[in-house]
């Protein structure tokens, strides 16, 4: 997620929407966490069951349409400054530079901040949890949300082998301009998302973990919108995505909406046949998220070039503590969560107050880690 910076240098260049929009994709992440406490619809390291169903719909249907995009989009921005970096850095500072940025935040997350996190399973009743042993460190080493950042690594690592076999031809940022796709090779490149996303949740429905990857089931979504970034990175695409297209992308993501109410719908099978296993609902709502992640995308991305790219109250320093919010956010919303369990208050009101302090805490926590010496080295 380093790779999102937009040092691109003075002038016109700078890309100053990709920072406001990294800043709300994080504060997506945050919330999207939040409702997961709430909801207690899949494990977390700290949940609050709850018997309120309309809580419960509102928040998961929150969820299900934040995982539609949200970590594509960051696969994107992150494929997007990818060959930049590496064509002023060479391939040996590049794989440095990933190792310091990318690696350590990773280990830290996995020996420090995963354990902590963990402190909060502790705080649930035994009888939901089901543990009766004591809270052990070093039982709960676990790489968590950083999963982002091994699949990342590992696409970058693809990146360099590429470069390498290539001969390391540098391409300068926008030195080949060329059009942006016509929407006819958008409804392609969706169609052929969602064939691929069907067929990968045969073996890896939504929500089943392999080895420590929770959503594999995306797999092509993220690897497809990487290379994606690639591309627009070496023709200037985020520039040149005319306003039009982002307003149709807007209208296919609402639209959608469609597809996914009748995806979700139990009368093609069981209530859960959307997350896979070659169903027909499964290949309804491989569709869905195909179509809404392109046009939700495409929406974000226009909207945010044209109402935010410019200095806001937002400085510098807080939009660059986006990543730093990334690492450390799980153990402040689980132990914030765990201050608040004595408010006694319906769930989704519960998670809007969360969602009030939350934020903004985690914003300020990882700006002012960052202030520490070194520590905006590696954060």
């Amino acid at each position: 997620m380093n790779d999102l910076k937009t040092e691109l240098g003075p002038g016109p260049d700078r890309l100053i929407f990709i920072d406001h929009l990294r800043m709300a994709l994080i504060a997506l992440v945050v919330l999207h966490h939040l409702s997961v406490i709430y909801a207690a619809n899949v494990g977390f390291y700290y949940v609050e069951p709850t018997n309120n169903v309309f809580s419960i719909v509102i928040l998961v249907f929150f969820q299900l349409f934040n995982q539609a995009f949200f970590m594509g989009l960051f696969f994107f921005l992150a494929g997007y400054f990818t060959p930049g970096s590496f064509d002023r850095k060479g391939a040996g500072v590049y794989i440095k530079d990933r190792a310091i940025r990318l690696g350590i935040p990773l280990l830290i997350y996995i020996f420090v901040l995963n354990p902590l996190a963990s402190i909060g399973i502790y705080q649930m009743p035994t009888s939901l949890t089901g543990i009766t042993t004591p809270f052990v460190w070093y039982q709960h080493f676990a790489v968590g949300p950083m999963w982002f950042v091994v699949l990342l690594l590992i696409f970058c690592a693809v990146y360099i082998l590429w470069r390498t076999w290539t001969k390391n031809r540098k391409k300068p940022e926008g030195s080949s301009v060329s059009p942006f796709p016509k929407l006819r090779y958008i409804w392609v490149f969706i169609i052929i998302l969602a064939a691929a996303s069907y067929l990968i949740r045969i073996g890896f429905p939504i929500s089943k973990y392999f080895l420590f990857f929770p959503s594999l089931a995306y797999l092509p979504q993220y690897a497809s919108f990487f290379v994606l970034g690639i591309v627009a990175n070496r023709n200037n695409w985020l520039r040149a995505i005319p306003d039009k297209l982002g307003k149709t992308g807007l209208i296919m993501a609402l639209a959608s909406i469609i597809l996914f109410l009748i995806g979700m719908s139990a009368r093609y099978g069981s209530a859960s046949a959307f997350v896979g296993d070659g169903t027909l609902q499964s290949g309804i709502y491989a569709l869905w998220d195909s179509i809404f992640a392109v046009g939700w995308s495409l929406f974000l991305i226009t909207l945010f070039r044209r109402r935010f790219d410019r200095k806001t109250i937002f400085g510098k320093e807080l939009m660059k503590s986006s990543f730093a919010v990334y690492v450390i956010h799980c153990p402040i919303i689980v132990f914030m969560a765990i201050l608040m369990r004595s408010l006694e208050i319906m769930p989704l009101a519960k998670f809007g107050l969360m969602a009030v302090i939350c934020v903004p805490l985690c914003f300020a926590a990882a700006y002012f880690l960052r202030r520490i010496p070194n520590v905006n080295k590696i954060l």
